[in-house]
């Protein structure tokens, strides 16, 4: 995607972040569904936060096995790719 290995670590440092801040969201939105009086809006506010908290969670988990791998991977000749 870059042709700047400096710019990796710290793009996938944010991204981690938000994904974070993502997660963080859903949970405080997940806890705000019980306070719902309607049931409908109940429902479907509870699984619009457990589906964010599903797919921040994801991409942070696959944000660290990205970084997780390319710190343990032997770098041979000099440049990242």
């Amino acid at each position: 995607m870059m042709n700047r290995p400096y710019f990796w670590w710290p793009l996938q440092g944010v991204l981690s972040l938000i994904s974070l801040f993502f997660a963080l969201f859903g949970i405080d939105l997940l806890v705000a569904t019980y306070g719902l009086k309607n049931p409908f809006h109940f429902v479907m506010t509870f699984f619009s936060a457990s589906f964010i908290i599903l797919i921040s969670l994801a991409l942070f988990a696959g944000f660290v096995a990205r970084m997780i791998r390319r710190y343990r991977q032997p770098d041979n000749t000099g440049s990242h790719k």
